[in-house]
């Protein structure tokens, strides 16, 4: 069916939806100066995405609804750079940052005494860019690389809210082609956030937030990306056709005009005294910061002289980055705790002496797992450097073996959680130990939002403020508590009327009769997700019959395999497990018995993966078809693998499929296959 034609009043309620949109994210992400609430901008937001999905022919590149939602690739491409990215000189200390002056000016056949303009910028640790403006609009977006060519990322920098897709201000007023030069980073407090996400998930803690930034704008799924709050910073041009600029203050002023965000510490100074003296002052205040910096990047300002000072090599004459020193201490180890996260992952943290590093007191530095302990051979009395990841997170660097005594202990990761005593389990392959129970007080709340959550037991209104409450009151201990509650208890909680307790308690009651996937999925089995719950509701029928089956008879199960088989295992052997479905069953809990479903259709048993774009099908739809037939899609192709599905522009997988001898189809063929014609 056609699009209709837009009305003339809709085209431009779009367009003013557009501007709005635009402009309210260049206050809140660039100026940090917002003008609306939160609410008001996503009713604006909201508009605009309602009238583009009603008018598709609206649509342009550059809408702020197209910052997300592009489909996951297969690979970066390589592109090259218009003018070369070029790398800074390393000034350490006062005697290099003079020396750097001096050798200007003998290059320059200045005087000693002469005093040369300088603009210094903070320089932002984080991950190099280049951005490419054709007329206006964004097209292409690459990494440094190798300063000549970078790997073309621009789904992924188009989610940073502080990129414009469009240069501010009127069309007339822009060059018609603009390379844009920049840092993608990100903030101590995201970098904080994403590292104990990871912690929790058992992935590999990123060192430092430049490494965050750069593994963020990296992946290959923009999904993942725009889930971490990048910023980005603009420091310079590379091409511009169309304008031309007498100096580099200038340029960040040409930056500033088109919307994009500019270091405010940026200044101009007048000889290397006064350059030296921001350099001093920014080395104590850089705590102070939301974001990492590891110096300063000083440059010579007028762009007269920067064509008469030229480049070496890959670096330019006129500039030089002046770093400063990280920052370490010594401090002695007393003891090694054990704390319990809200997912049950158990995380060994050094107890040290105070000692003051990069602007606060630390004393205590997580030491992540016991693969890391015994890597680093961290022992009860030992002394140790300590520095801060990122200038936020405490961390052992190493130990200082030589100031040993004998009297240091060894650490021993508990079998047995220090909270509830529940069993810890750690599966082949994995570096986290977790709590098994689910009871266990210090991931409680996490379990009873899980439980509630649309895709379990899907109990509405039971958001986190009221759990918190609940389980903080100590009316809620585990799952079954929920449907023991009264409305005298509701009503006894902050802000609750008789009519929100009515409707809380209709909502649990409602979830007694959920079907047998939900429950099994809303147990919070590690390991067992939603998909994982309907092939065990599928294959027992009962929840009964799944808690008495054995290890073999899990493992043997399509789908599920040696590790999910042993964490379920483990979870049905826990007493706080046992009692908890006894209570649950006393409550009236108890999923209908479901017939094994018939496994029919082509795919049925059978793991497919798909590689290269659809036409006739999105992939999450083709993944949804293999499915319905009692199939497995899969992300990943390996010896297991049935059917390799090829769309166009087929990436490794394809290459993959054919080393391995993996049959391949067509699009046309799967879906005759599945019969959607």
């Amino acid at each position: 069916m056609p699009d209709r034609e837009p009305a003339p009043q809709v085209r431009a309620r779009v367009e003013e939806l557009r501007r709005l949109v635009n402009y309210h994210n260049y206050r809140y992400y660039v100026l940090d100066q917002p003008e609306v609430s939160d609410a008001e901008y996503d009713r604006l937001l909201v508009e605009l995405v309602r009238l583009e999905g009603e008018y598709p022919s609206l649509q342009t590149p550059d809408s702020p609804t197209q910052r997300v939602g592009a489909e996951p690739l297969e690979a970066f491409g390589t592109v090259r750079h218009l003018t070369p990215m070029l790398s800074l000189a390393n000034a350490f200390g006062t005697q290099e940052l003079a020396a750097f002056d001096q050798r200007i000016k003998r290059m320059l056949d200045l005087p000693p005494q002469e005093l040369i303009d300088y603009v210094v910028e903070l320089k932002v640790d984080g991950l190099g860019v280049s951005l490419l403006y054709q007329g206006g609009l964004l097209s292409r977006g690459a990494t440094r690389g190798d300063g000549i060519s970078g790997e073309e990322v621009t789904q992924n920098l188009r989610t940073i809210h502080s990129i414009p897709l469009r240069f501010l201000g009127e069309p007339g007023r822009w060059p018609q082609l603009v390379e844009v030069r920049g840092e993608v980073f990100l903030g101590k407090e995201e970098f904080q956030r994403v590292n104990e996400e990871r912690e929790e998930a058992g992935l590999p803690l990123f060192a430092n937030p430049r490494n965050a930034a750069a593994g963020s704008v990296r992946q290959l799924d923009p999904r993942i990306t725009t889930r971490r709050r990048l910023d980005f910073i603009a420091h310079g041009l590379g091409a511009v056709a169309g304008a031309s600029f007498a100096s580099h203050w200038e340029r960040l002023e040409f930056l500033r005009g088109l919307g994009f965000k500019v270091s405010p510490h940026a200044e101009q100074h007048r000889g290397v005294a006064q350059v030296q003296t921001f350099c001093d002052t920014w080395q104590e205040a850089r705590h102070r910061l939301p974001f990492e910096i590891d110096g300063v990047v000083v440059k010579v300002d007028r762009a007269e002289l920067e064509e008469r000072l030229g480049y070496v090599a890959r670096s330019p004459r006129w500039a030089v980055a002046y770093k400063y020193p990280p920052e370490q201490e010594t401090t002695v180890v007393r003891d090694i705790q054990v704390h319990v996260g809200r997912t049950g992952a158990l995380t060994p943290v050094a107890i040290m002496d105070p000692v003051r590093i990069s602007g606060t007191t630390v004393s205590r530095a997580s030491l992540h797992n016991e693969d890391e302990i015994k890597r680093k051979d961290v022992r009860i009395g030992d002394t140790v450097v300590v520095h801060k990841a990122g200038e936020v997170i405490p961390e052992v660097v190493a130990v200082i073996t030589s100031k040993r005594t004998g009297a240091e202990r060894s650490f021993v990761m508990p079998t047995r959680c220090p909270v509830c005593g529940s069993e810890v389990l750690r599966p082949e392959g994995e570096a986290v130990a977790r709590c098994t129970g689910v009871a266990c007080p210090a991931q409680l709340i996490e379990h009873i939002l899980h439980w509630a959550a649309r895709g379990a037991m899907d109990i509405e209104g039971m958001g986190p403020a009221l759990v918190t409450q609940l389980v903080e009151s100590g009316r809620v201990r585990d799952p079954a508590d929920l449907y023991a509650l009264t409305t005298q208890d509701l009503l006894s909680l902050e802000r609750f009327a008789e009519k929100s307790a009515a409707n809380i308690l209709q909502a649990i009651a409602a979830s007694k009769t959920r079907p047998l996937d939900r429950l099994i999925y809303a147990l919070g089995i590690r390991h067992v997700g939603d998909h994982v719950a309907g092939i065990l509701a599928d294959e027992f029928g009962s929840l009964q019959a799944l808690q008495q089956a054995d290890e073999e008879r899990l493992a043997a199960v399509p789908g599920i395999g040696p590790v999910i088989a042993q964490s379920i295992l483990v979870f049905f052997r826990q007493e706080q497990t046992a009692r908890l479905l006894d209570k649950l069953r006393a409550a009236g809990v108890a999923a209908p018995r479901r017939a094994r479903r018939r496994r029919e259709g082509f795919f049925a048993g059978r793991t497919v993966v798909f590689t290269g774009s659809l036409h006739a099908l999105t992939r999450q739809q083709a993944q949804h078809l293999v499915k319905a037939q009692g199939g497995r899609p899969s992300s990943s192709v390996s010896r297991q693998t049935d059917y390799v599905v090829v769309g166009a522009s087929p990436g490794s997988k394809y290459e993959q499929a054919q080393q391995l001898g993996v049959p391949t189809l067509t699009e046309a063929e799967f879906l005759a296959k599945v019969g959607h014609g």
